[in-house]
Parts: C-alpha cells; sequence; structure tokens
C-alpha cells in the first residue's frame, strides 16, 4: 500500500480531500466542480477508498463520498514536527524584530508639533465678502 504523502501527492486526489472536507459529494458533483471526466474521478476515488482516505455509501442510484479523518493522522504528526520547528523559528524572529522595534524607537527623534490650523467657518448661502 502506498503512504499517504504518494497517495496525496496527486493534485486531482488532493482537491477531492478539500472538497470532502467540506461536504460529503456524489461521483457526478466531484466530475463537475473538478472539471474532470467520470472515469478519472472514480480512479483517483478508488485510490482513496483504498487507502482509507474516502468512504462511500449508496443513496439510490448514485454513490456518495465522504472523507475519513484517521488516514491524515499520518501526514498530521509529521507536521507537527514541522510546526514546532518553524514556531521556534517565528519566535524568535518575533522577539528580534520587537528589539529592533524597540531601538528604533530609543534613536528617533521626536518630531516638532505641527503648527494648530484654525478652521473657517462655512459661509452662509447668499453671502459675499
Amino acid at each position: 500500500m502506498e503512504s499517504a504523502f504518494a497517495i496525496i501527492a496527486e493534485p486531482s486526489r488532493r482537491a477531492m480531500l478539500s472538497l470532502l472536507a467540506a461536504s460529503e459529494r456524489s461521483v457526478g458533483e466531484l466530475e463537475r466542480e473538478l472539471h474532470l471526466p467520470q472515469p478519472s474521478v472514480s480512479k483517483h476515488l478508488r485510490v482513496l477508498r483504498e487507502a482509507g482516505f474516502v468512504e462511500s455509501r449508496v443513496d439510490a442510484q448514485r454513490r456518495v463520498y465522504r472523507l475519513r479523518p484517521e488516514p491524515l493522522m499520518e501526514v498530521e504528526s509529521w507536521l507537527a514536527s514541522l510546526r514546532r520547528f518553524w514556531s521556534a523559528h517565528v519566535d524568535a524572529l518575533e522577539r528580534h524584530l520587537d528589539r529592533l522595534d524597540q531601538q528604533d524607537r530609543q534613536h528617533r527623534k521626536p518630531r516638532p508639533a505641527a503648527p494648530k490650523r484654525r478652521h473657517r467657518r462655512p459661509r452662509a448661502k447668499g453671502r459675499t465678502r
């Protein structure tokens, strides 16, 4: 069996998973939304079904597919390690930018206050100077 990564590497399958994450859909709905021919949609759904990413049920004359989140846990655990890595680096960047901002504020000269403007009252209609 292919790994979860190999299965979701295919763009059409990722698109199907995204659509199915929003709501269950029939083969016909997936065809229309993805602009793919029925044999292609069926082929990709078979791969996703055999890998456990989706399950189907029969509804009258059509087969309706829905997402199964369990196989995505392999991907999630891999992403969690990357999140920890990036989180530490993003936190360090944020601290660095805060230090730069603080230094900039300390070295910035205060701006002279702008002169206050007096506002004129609007003239009454028909009145001239």
